[in-house]
């Protein structure tokens, strides 16, 4: 009987011996395993402008252009100076009937320097890369900088843009025009005489629809001090002499605002002598020409309204209307007063047909 009682004893004490041995075993880690080595993969090369491009032979592709860019003179063709000059132009964003529109003037507006009236400043190019010249431009590389991992979406649409109205511009009396743009308007665009010497017969002044509610900054205000503005005034009109009036009473400063019909200041009297709308946009730095002048006691307050010259086509305008479901002919129809949309001839100079228009 004792005997047993050993026996079972003893079993017992290697059952569990066993059990924390599996325990044991089942508790130790593997052998040991070290991480692999994380493999180098160089992220792929973006995608390249030619990669891009549908192939094909187009119509803007046969226009050779003679392009000043910071000094030097670069021969593209016409489609792919568009590409940089509506992308550097126009929000890549913007509805691409806008974009279209965008496209369609700038290639106005080269066709209208190279065939109909040449830009003085650069005799030996057609175009220039300076904004306040001829258009704003931005090569390739530019791009790639400026949009970085969105570059690939960006520019396919502004290939559609482009492509979508290869050869395709706007001429008046069979010339092409002076397809002029800006940003935005204070809900009516400029005549061009109310700017510029000439008045275009096509750059008249018309409703264009943006507001504060799609145009970031649409109304902004500059304040100068009246020791500042006492200064920029007497220096470009000497014989303004403001001892003659009242410092208590500046509202009388500033009198005779005569204003276009889309709202803009054609000239003021400051002080006894005229100046125009545009130079004090000019002078003070201001966003457009709608502008309201108010005089405290230590600044001259200028509240504007729109950003650019106002003539032409608004951009932001243009964006409104597409989004409304207007195409790109409708837009520029709407903003350049009787012109017809014609398209480039195969031998790369404008044409008579209005087939398309």
């Amino acid at each position: 009987m004792r005997f047993s009682i050993i026996i079972g004893k003893l079993f017992s004490a290697i059952i569990v011996f066993v059990i924390m041995l599996l325990f044991m075993l089942v508790s130790l880690s593997g052998p040991y395993r070290p991480e692999p080595e994380p493999v180098y993969a160089p992220p792929a090369a973006p995608a390249s402008l030619e990669e891009l491009l549908p192939q094909g032979m187009r119509d803007d592709m046969g226009i050779s252009l003679r392009v000043l860019s910071d000094g030097l003179v670069i021969d593209m063709s016409m489609e792919r100076y568009l590409i940089g000059a509506v992308a550097a132009e126009m929000p890549a964003g913007f509805p691409l009937e806008a974009l279209k529109a965008q496209a369609v003037a700038a290639r106005t507006m080269v066709l209208y320097i190279k065939y109909v009236r040449a830009n003085a400043n650069h005799p030996d190019a057609d175009v220039c890369t300076d904004f306040a010249c001829c258009m704003a431009f931005n090569g390739d590389e530019r791009l790639h900088d400026r949009w970085g991992d969105d570059y690939r979406e960006n520019i396919v649409r502004i290939i559609s843009a482009v492509v979508g109205t290869d050869g395709v511009y706007m001429a008046y009396n069979d010339d092409p025009i002076l397809a002029v743009f800006h940003s935005s308007s204070a809900g009516k665009t400029e005549s061009s005489g109310n700017v510029w010497v000439t008045d275009m017969p096509y750059l008249k002044s018309v409703s264009s629809p943006e507001s504060s509610l799609n145009v970031p900054d649409f109304v902004t205000t500059a304040s100068v001090s009246l020791s500042e503005f006492y200064e920029m005034i007497t220096e470009s009109y000497p014989d303004v002499d403001f001892d003659d009036f009242d410092y208590e009473d500046k509202e009388s400063w500033i009198t005779d605002i005569t204003y276009s019909e889309s709202g803009r200041i054609l000239d003021l009297n400051i002080c006894g002598a005229t100046v125009r709308g545009p130079w004090l946009r000019q002078e003070f730095g201001l966003r457009s020409t709608a502008i309201e002048i108010e005089i405290g006691s230590e600044n001259i307050v200028f509240t504007v309204t729109g950003f650019g010259h106002g003539v032409g086509m608004s951009q932001y305008g243009a964006a409104v209307m597409a989004t409304s479901g207007m195409n790109f002919r409708e837009i520029l129809r709407s903003y350049y007063t009787g012109v017809e949309l014609q398209d480039i001839s195969p031998a790369g100079a404008p044409e008579s047909d209005q087939a398309n228009a």
